[in-house]
């Protein structure tokens, strides 16, 4: 297809690019929008070779060598060459780090409109396609119904406002300049109660305060690590397909637990099996740990073995310096309010030291690496840890959030 050569070449094409700045791609460029798209965006239309005429291919070789041309305008003189020269549209995506359809769009214009269509698009990108009164009721009806993907926010667009959005991108920037963002939900307790999470914070520093020095503070829990990998996103060089080695994940560790905030302390048990009996076997070896401490302050949770007759038993022998807290469910913590217990957070410190990313290939191997963290690790490293896992309580309000229903 031969267009008509300006005089001065590419140059007299469009002398005045270069105040132009940027040249973004025309939403309506598209032919399918993307609240109709079923499958991917690239379309089977083929692009034969050879389909410039010298001189037209002489003025796009020269636009794309050319260093003082703008970034964008030479990358899509080199992309319509390299289709002439036979190379697929993806082919040039990939080397461009472009998307297909992009090359397409580029193709069609230069067909529609010369030369001169790579420079100017017949519209003002910066400006929104959607009226004031348009974008607020978006974000009305956005902030209503937290659609999921961007295809339902394309397709309310189309349907209420009659303006198609053939870009995933274009909508993103639409959304990221009516101030919304893709959020994950976290998880908070259904019993949360602001008057119970207040009381138990100052029971808890008023405990603190008046705490004598042959007493202490210990946190308790039970974890059960699986032998199995945690794949955790990480940077890589992006032509590198990383994985990570996985093993059958069917054995897992029982461990009994305590903690001390101030030391760093720990004393980790290895158990068969976390119950009555082997919270018994954890304050037992607590005492053995503080000797001389008058009172020993531990906090639990309200598992059942906590409650169990026999650990109450044991704990009612005269001269028994172990003094239980139970912690209520609706315990609050500022990081996450799915890992309310300080000592929970130790078990992420954990996960995140011992298994992310990172395969033992036996079950020894694991429990060892597991244990030695535990027992040796942190309290050795107290001081790098422990801003990671600290008592620090405020209190968690339903007035807080929008509770998903």
């Amino acid at each position: 297809m031969k267009h008509n050569r300006l005089k001065g070449g590419w140059q007299g094409a469009f002398p005045d690019f270069r105040r132009a700045g940027v040249y973004p791609d025309s939403p309506r460029s598209r032919k399918t929008p993307l609240a109709k798209r079923r499958a991917s965006d690239s379309t089977g239309r083929m692009i034969r070779r050879g389909f410039l005429d010298s001189e037209s291919r002489k003025d796009l070789t020269e636009l794309a060598r050319d260093g003082s041309a703008a970034h964008r305008l030479a990358r899509r003189a080199n992309a319509l060459v390299l289709l002439d020269d036979g190379m697929s549209c993806e082919a040039i995506a990939k080397v461009l780090l472009l998307d297909d359809d992009t090359i397409r769009t580029w193709y069609r214009l230069y067909e529609e409109e010369g030369i001169e269509g790579l420079a100017s698009f017949g519209y003002e990108g910066s400006a929104c396609r959607l009226s004031e009164d348009q974008q607020d009721k978006l974000k009305a009806w956005i902030t209503e119904t937290l659609p999921r993907t961007t295809r339902e926010v394309g397709a309310w667009i189309e349907k209420e406002c009659g303006i198609e959005y053939q870009g995933r991108s274009g909508l993103i920037a639409l959304l990221h300049r009516l101030g919304m963002e893709h959020r994950k939900p976290k998880t908070v307790s259904r019993k949360l109660d602001p008057e119970k999470q207040a009381a138990f914070i100052k029971a808890y520093e008023d405990l603190l305060n008046r705490l004598d020095a042959d007493e202490v503070v210990l946190f308790a829990d039970a974890v059960h690590p699986t032998h199995a990998v945690r794949p955790v996103g990480c940077w890589a060089p992006k032509d590198t397909l990383i994985v990570v080695a996985q093993t059958s994940g069917r054995q897992r560790l029982n461990i009994h637990g305590a903690i001390d905030l101030e030391t760093g302390y720990t004393r980790m048990l290895e158990v068969e099996t976390v119950d009555a009996a082997s919270t018994i076997q954890l304050v037992i070896a607590l005492l053995a740990m503080y000797p001389r401490k008058r009172v020993i302050h531990l906090f639990l949770d309200n598992a059942r073995y906590h409650h169990a007759k026999l650990v109450q038993a044991w704990l009612a022998r005269p001269g028994c310096r172990i003094k239980l807290h139970f912690i209520p469910t609706y315990c609050p913590h500022p990081w996450s309010a799915s890992r309310p217990k300080p000592i929970e957070r130790l078990w992420g410190l954990m996960h995140k030291h011992v298994t992310h990313n990172k395969c033992h290939e036996t079950f020894r191997d694991f429990s060892d690496a597991i244990l030695t963290f535990l027992r040796e690790e942190v309290p050795r490293n107290w001081r790098l840890y422990c801003d990671e896992v600290t008592d620090n309580f405020r209190i968690i309000s339903p007035k807080d959030f929008r509770i998903l229903a």
